[in-house]
């Protein structure tokens, strides 16, 4: 399991699939949150992740397909779009500096 340090985050990706809007809500949320840290906040298509990006979030159900294509990525699944648990980890963790595991 790869691991990243918050502090050294500077893309996030929310992975998407369908594009029904809930991801692009969470990636303007996320946004939000993380603007004091500097950190890039897009969202895009679970088939094209930047090769940039440093830690990529997505529903659970996308998640084998985001490893497949980014295997070098930490990749973090989650289950509900605003809310869950593991996005906030990771937004605490990129706050404080805390490890990001995925």
């Amino acid at each position: 399991m790869a691991t990243i340090n918050g502090s050294d985050v500077k893309k996030l990706v929310v992975a998407c699939d369908a594009g029904m809007g809930s991801s692009v809500m969470l990636a303007s949320t996320l946004r939000k949150q993380l603007v004091k840290n500097n950190v890039t906040v897009e969202h895009t298509p679970v088939n094209s992740i930047p090769a940039d990006a440093d830690v990529v979030v997505c529903h659970s159900g996308l998640a084998a397909r985001a490893r497949a294509g980014a295997p070098d990525k930490i990749i973090v699944p989650f289950q509900v779009f605003l809310g869950d648990p593991a996005v906030t980890k990771v937004v605490k963790a990129i706050q404080t500096g805390a490890d990001i595991n995925g």
